[in-house]
């Protein structure tokens, strides 16, 4: 059964084009996963399209209204193609938790993810405590509105998915899969303007370049984002591989 994800916006066409291409356009063609997009304008108070309103207490723009959203999520939780499903919301916002590849390992569990977009000034806190969303935010930076977030978050999502990548090596293999970064990538020519390929990786020498991999994916975390070691427990090799891999460092730094 595929996942399904539910995505309420006022501009549905912006998560649509973000995701017609590449993997996720294959997986949807596939059926793996079930993208629908919901327009909260259809869901107006009145004629005109309203959906938000001037803020309580003043302040400068205008908060999106708690019925439109309310009702959106309600037509995404219970329309006849998802009915039954268990359901998950997200609320895309900068406040929320940031989204990382263990929640990407969480929410490919679920059977339906809805995702709600925020716009404007936000959106009326009580409709987000009424349905209980997850905050969720993909940085510490503003977006325009959270369409673009909820594509970035259902790219990571999907390719966790069975069949959506040709090798499930593929993302067990990649950055932060077993809490650490990827390990360089290298390919021909071996040298280029200068640049040489590290020699193990020419050797041939399986196991000398399966050490020297997990030897650069050390370094690079422990150079780019050390507190990825500081969050995980180490074992006996990750500690020999650290231990190594600063001893590299110190003699790169003396030459």
């Amino acid at each position: 059964m595929p996942i399904k994800f539910s995505v309420l916006s006022l501009f549905p066409d912006q998560v649509l084009e973000a995701l017609r291409f590449s993997m996720t356009r294959r997986a949807m063609e596939k059926g793996l996963i079930d993208l629908k997009t919901i327009d909260i304008r259809d869901f107006a108070i009145n004629e005109y399209g309203q959906v938000d309103d001037a803020p309580y207490g003043g302040g400068r723009g205008m908060v999106m209204m708690c019925e439109p959203v309310y009702q959106a999520w309600n037509h995404a939780k219970s329309g006849s193609d998802g009915a039954g499903k268990a359901v998950r919301t997200i609320f895309l916002t900068p406040a929320g938790r940031v989204f990382d590849q263990a929640l990407a390992h969480s929410l490919a569990k679920e059977q339906h993810v809805i995702f709600i977009c925020g716009h404007y000034e936000g959106i009326d806190r009580r409709v987000i405590e009424e349905i209980q969303a997850e905050e969720v935010s993909i940085g510490d930076f503003i977006l325009t509105g959270g369409e673009l977030a909820a594509a970035v978050m259902i790219d990571a999502i999907s390719r966790l998915l069975p069949g959506v990548l040709p090798d499930q090596e593929a993302w067990e293999l990649e950055s932060f899969s077993d809490g650490l970064l990827e390990w360089p990538q290298y390919t021909r020519p071996s040298l280029w303007r200068g640049h040489e390929v590290p020699p193990v990786l020419l050797s041939g020498h399986e196991a000398r370049i399966a050490r020297e991999r997990q030897l650069m994916q050390v370094l690079e975390t422990l150079k780019k984002k050390p507190s990825l070691l500081l969050d995980r427990r180490l074992d006996s090799t990750i500690w020999e591989l650290l231990a190594e891999a600063m001893q590299r460092e110190e003699k790169g730094d003396q030459s």
